[in-house]
């Protein structure tokens, strides 16, 4: 298999992270935001939606959009239950991750950490992000004070979604995640998990 994708984007985080606990080999190629490296990639025809991460596999079909190849990555192991309603359940969880999380909490952090985004961080736009991500964050943490796991007893690909960009969100985000002490430690639940490696880890 071969990654086309961003070191720095949580989306593509997603995916390498899920590939390092399931040991699985691939080949990684890095495309950094403005770089000719994904000028490139756009240009060959390797990323089929214009955007990352996009997973070729061997038999020539190419997977893109993070949650899509998480799901197929996690086919038939443990990061995806058999039960359907746990599986609804899941996709329940990735689904608010796109639709409500990422728009809120990966944006804040694009425009504190990405040059070519600083025209738009105005103090307004990044109070609005910062109350808007606080609400979801509490609602994060209440479903974490109740139980271990976003699903079920063990860690699904709904953990590795949320966790994408959640996990970075202090250091890149500017939240206070310290009133979110279950989110902290589901943080580090995954943090502790054998295989695990960390958003700056290069494959």
């Amino acid at each position: 298999m071969k990654l086309y994708s961003m070191p720095s984007s949580g989306n593509s985080y997603k995916v390498r992270l899920l590939l390092a606990l399931l040991g699985q080999e691939y080949q990684h190629i890095a495309c950094e935001a403005e770089s000719a490296e994904l000028l490139k990639a756009k240009d060959a025809g390797h990323l089929p939606l214009g955007k990352l991460p996009a997973l070729h596999l061997a038999d020539g079909n190419i997977l893109t959009e993070s949650g899509a190849i998480l799901w197929y990555l996690a086919q038939d192991t443990a990061f995806l239950p058999q039960d359907r309603i746990l599986q609804a359940a899941v996709l329940e969880w990735m689904f608010f991750e796109q639709n409500r999380m990422e728009p809120v909490i990966a944006v804040r952090a694009a425009l504190r950490t990405y040059p070519h985004r600083a025209a738009q961080a105005t103090p307004e736009r990044l109070e609005e992000l910062l109350l808007a991500g606080n609400a979801l964050f509490q609602l994060l943490d209440g479903h974490l004070s109740a139980q271990d796991w976003l699903v079920g007893g063990n860690a699904s690909i709904a953990d590795i979604a949320l966790y994408g960009y959640v996990h970075s969100s202090g250091s890149r985000g500017g939240y206070d995640m310290a009133q979110y002490p279950a989110i902290l430690r589901w943080c580090a639940q995954i943090a502790d998990m054998p295989g695990y490696v960390t958003l700056e880890h290069e494959p």
